[in-house]
């Protein structure tokens, strides 16, 4: 799906960094920018944990540099940002198992080099755009229904801390140096390209992979409620960000209606597929301890001040996403 035409002057011949590009959202967000004209660069460690692939870029690799760097590598950080005129900040430890299991390397990626890139940008490009991912998990356990950028942040997991650390710093340099950044908090983002291999990026990818191998999956609980972004959605909310002034400085909600339950997601999926089955299990004791409960977002801000407006129902997000890994499940797995 194409990004809203009137963003093409923004972007036309414009120089674009994306850090984790050749992930999931990075990828996508990179196909829509090389559609509006955009110089685009990218930088990923295809660190396998971390979903980065190479397949995400079929069709327009050759219109893209690929940087194979590790932001965590801080000395390559100010060759890369410098002269760009945009950076859209992807780069991340995305598991909430893995950073309780492994502290030192999320805080390693998702704090420590978050600081470094922002240094190099005030010294080295202090006029650069940047808009950062962000994540609901920051919320922790929602006080009420749906969650507006104004809820308490109190993260249930060591993930959650160092985001919310990440996406503080950005907000701190853009008003104290005035490095022009907006975060954008995520939620669920579902679509062609997601990490299926495992649940280190969304559990839906697991699912969809099952489904299409012909395996029942499990569903946890499944009373749960959750709202979901479709890519191309999410690309949308990029875009509209680091192109308008207004958006500076600010923090905005994705998600939002319609919400389900996941024993409801799990069905409308097998619906989709045209047949397949799940089983519900319990919450495993681990994962309970970090899970947040029902979770869906209040998105007004987002809709009221950029106008964004999400343009995939969740219907047909599924059944896109079904369609690309009954096609492309090998170069995934």
């Amino acid at each position: 799906m194409a990004p809203p035409p009137n963003l093409r002057r923004t972007y036309a011949g414009r120089r674009v960094l994306i850090t984790g590009g050749l992930g999931f959202i990075g990828s996508n967000l990179a196909r829509a920018l090389v559609g509006l004209g955009a110089r685009v660069a990218i930088v990923d460690s295809l660190v396998p944990e971390y979903g980065g692939n190479r397949r995400n870029l079929a069709g327009i690799a050759a219109r893209v540099r690929v940087h194979l760097a590790d932001v965590r590598d801080w000395p390559r950080l100010p060759e890369l940002i410098r002269g760009q005129d945009f950076l859209f900040n992807l780069a991340g430890q995305t598991s909430h198992m893995d950073s309780m299991t492994d502290p030192q390397t999320d805080l390693d990626i998702n704090c420590r080099a978050q600081l470094a890139i922002l240094e190099a940008c005030r010294q080295h490009n202090p006029g650069i755009r940047i808009v950062f991912a962000s994540t609901r998990q920051i919320y922790g356990r929602p006080d009420y229904l749906p969650v507006d950028e104004l809820h308490p942040l109190r993260p249930v997991d060591v993930n959650g801390i160092n985001k919310l650390a990440g996406e503080s710093f950005h907000l701190l340099y853009s008003r104290v140096h005035g490095i022009a950044a907006t975060a954008l908090r995520l939620t669920n983002t579902i679509g062609p390209r997601m990490r299926v291999r495992d649940a280190r990026q969304t559990f839906v990818g697991v699912w969809i992979r099952r489904l299409v191998e012909g395996e029942p999956f499990e569903v946890w609980g499944g009373e749960q409620w959750r709202d979901f972004t479709y890519v191309d959605d999410a690309v949308d909310a990029f875009l509209l960000a680091a192109a308008r002034p207004e958006a500076v400085g600010e923090i905005f909600n994705l998600g939002g209606p319609p919400r389900v339950t996941l024993a409801h997601l799990a069905e409308l999926l097998v619906e989709l597929n045209g047949g397949g089955s799940f089983v519900v299990r319990a919450f495993p004791s681990d994962r309970r301890k970090i899970d947040i409960g029902d979770y869906y977002a209040d998105d007004r801000r987002i809709r009221r001040r950029l106008g964004w407006r999400p343009r995939v129902d969740l219907r047909t997000a599924l059944a896109r996403t079904l369609a690309y890994y009954r096609k492309e499940l090998r170069h995934y797995v």
